[in-house]
């Protein structure tokens, strides 16, 4: 019989089994034909590849994470992938959406349509996430139907504004999750549902929210478990606790792995999934049971029928692995050919329209619009301030007397920093201000548009000229990130497409990203991943205290309120 490619002698995954078994594997147009004893006296084959000493496993399955996240294009996202053993994602372009809108989206699937890796996408269901923020675009329910029709959609991506789902009231969040139970049924719906339980948590469930990716604890797992909830597992949840959890109990169809997002530097230092992979069994689960979760399961889940197996019929994505408990990749193969060989991956050009270079409507900003303006008379008053807390997104809200002088807030003449974002859409102009304490920059100052997810410009700073002049850098650049000490540029990294993503090449951008960082930690930011805690202080749905261009956001409150504590 004539085939494509002969793999012989190999260990075969079998996902059903959960088990290796040495087998001869035969490969034609694309799709796994055979796996068992037969041989090259039955089989006539193109390609031979002698698999002994090799472990064969499906292509890795990451079915929720931001492209955005990593600042980069699908071409540039797609070559790293492939090199770390991913073969199939299904990205949510969720801050592309928020700058452009449905354009946004359908540029992004645009842009991915000659990547090697499979790019199925979902629908970002919370663009703007709250209406406490102004953003370039949004996506609305007549959105979503066009969406719907695009062969690359699969799924509505994470409900984020739980708030909504749980309080009572109609709104749009509920509009929408009705309008999907009663148009698309079958659709799966992925949630963002950080720390709720009980009732709140089986509301989420009732309204069709039935998956949760947020940092897990073993209370909150079994909870969502228990409830039919499908629990995707990043590595900020991969604790000894849970993951001990996952391999003492006959939960397997209930979880799989996901990055979510993953920064350039880790992306290009560590890898991706395979990362997560590795540490998993790193910690003491079995290979087996790590594979079934990076691979069969994630592929169930949104009912990708013709993959994540090594079976008759299912695409031929795997990886031949030279080591199985390093999970040491030897060979990456996409539809039965060896990966980077069938793809046109565009890394470098300009794959986007070009009002896409062009998102960032903002003039020079001058040091009177950093000034702090409060209606107060001559003394003190109680201020509301942001506390960045290392190991964690989220913030505190704390509040400590400040000097007024002349109508402004004397700011400077405390340990505080100031905090400002402008809107950056020419919407109208909104801006805020307010205070930032904790684990946050000591000296100089940080702007960014890589603002999560408005990406309207924040600027975090202990001195007005250095912000004015990180500021006036970012709009220089249309987008991106700059640090400024003593008036010097400490990094940028410019992100030119909408003011989130940049064309040039991963090794490039990781080596920006590293600059950044040190830079920022030199200047005294204490956080694991200074970038991310710096992007998430102008997102409204991440507790407790954020701001946007509306104004200070009480997050579990779900209002905007006042940078200064009126005396009750």
């Amino acid at each position: 019989m004539q085939i494509d490619t002969l793999i012989e002698h190999v260990k075969v995954f079998n996902s059903y089994e959960k088990s290796f078994k040495t087998a001869n594997v035969a490969i034609k147009d694309g799709r796994f034909m055979y796996i068992g004893e037969k041989d090259t006296s039955y089989f006539q084959a193109e390609h031979h590849v002698k698999g002994h000493g090799y472990y064969m496993v499906p292509g890795l399955i990451d079915i929720h994470l931001h492209i955005e996240s990593t600042m980069v294009t699908p071409a540039t996202f797609s070559d790293a992938l492939m090199k770390n053993g991913v073969t199939t994602i299904v990205p949510e372009p969720h801050e592309m959406a928020n700058v452009f809108g449905v354009k946004g989206v359908t540029e992004m699937i645009e842009a991915s349509k000659q990547c090697e890796v499979d790019m199925f996408y979902s629908i970002p269901s919370s663009v703007p996430a709250t209406s406490m923020e102004t953003t370039g675009g949004s996506i609305e329910i007549e959105d979503i139907d066009h969406l719907m029709t695009l062969d690359q959609i699969i799924c509505l991506g994470e409900i984020m504004n739980y708030v909504d789902v749980i309080s009572e009231g109609d709104n749009k969040t509920k509009q929408l999750l009705k309008h999907m139970r009663t148009h698309y049924p079958e659709t799966i719906i992925e949630g963002h549902v950080p720390k709720l339980l009980d009732t709140d948590l089986h509301r989420m469930i009732f309204a069709g929210v039935d998956s949760d990716h947020t940092h897990q604890t073993i209370e909150g797992m079994k909870a969502r478990i228990e409830a039919g909830m499908f629990i995707e597992i990043q590595e900020k949840s991969m604790t000894p606790e849970v993951i001990e959890y996952l391999c003492e109990h006959d939960v397997s169809e209930h979880f799989c792995f996901i990055t979510d997002d993953v920064m350039a530097d880790a992306l290009e230092e560590k890898g991706h999934l395979n990362h997560i992979v590795k540490k998993a069994m790193s910690m003491g689960m079995k290979a087996e049971d790590v594979i079934y979760a990076s691979t069969y399961t994630p592929a169930k889940r949104m009912k990708l029928q013709d993959r994540g197996v090594i079976a008759p019929g299912k695409i031929a994505d795997f990886c031949l692995l030279s080591n199985l408990e390093a999970f040491e990749l030897a060979a990456v193969y996409k539809s039965g050919v060896l990966a980077n060989q069938n793809g046109d991956n565009k890394v470098g050009e300009r794959q986007f329209p070009e009002d896409f270079y062009k998102s960032v409507q903002l003039e020079p900003l001058t040091s009177e619009d950093f000034d702090v303006h409060v209606n107060k008379e001559d003394g003190t008053c109680t201020a509301r301030i942001m506390k960045v807390q290392d190991g964690s997104t989220f913030t505190a809200e704390v509040h400590e007397s400040i000097d007024v002088q002349d109508g402004l807030l004397q700011w400077q003449d405390t340990e505080h920093l100031l905090i400002a974002t402008f809107e950056r859409y020419g919407k109208g102009g909104t801006r805020a201000h307010g205070l930032i304490t904790g684990d946050i920059i000591k000296h100089g100052a940080v702007a960014t548009t890589y603002s999560h997810d408005n990406h309207n410009l924040l600027v975090v700073g202990e001195n007005i000229e250095d912000m004015k002049q990180a500021a006036n850098e970012v709009i220089s650049m249309q987008g991106g990130i700059c640090v400024v000490w003593e008036g010097k540029v400490q990094a940028r990294v410019p992100l030119p497409v909408g003011g989130i993503l940049t064309e040039e090449p991963l090794e490039q951008l990781a080596a920006q990203v590293r600059q950044l960082c040190v830079a920022l930690r030199e200047l005294g930011y204490k956080h694991y991943n200074p970038i991310m805690s710096m992007s998430t202080l102008s997102l409204p749905v991440s507790p407790a205290l954020k701001i946007t261009d509306h104004g200070l956001i009480d997050v579990n409150a779900g209002k905007v309120v006042p940078l200064i504590v009126e005396k009750v």
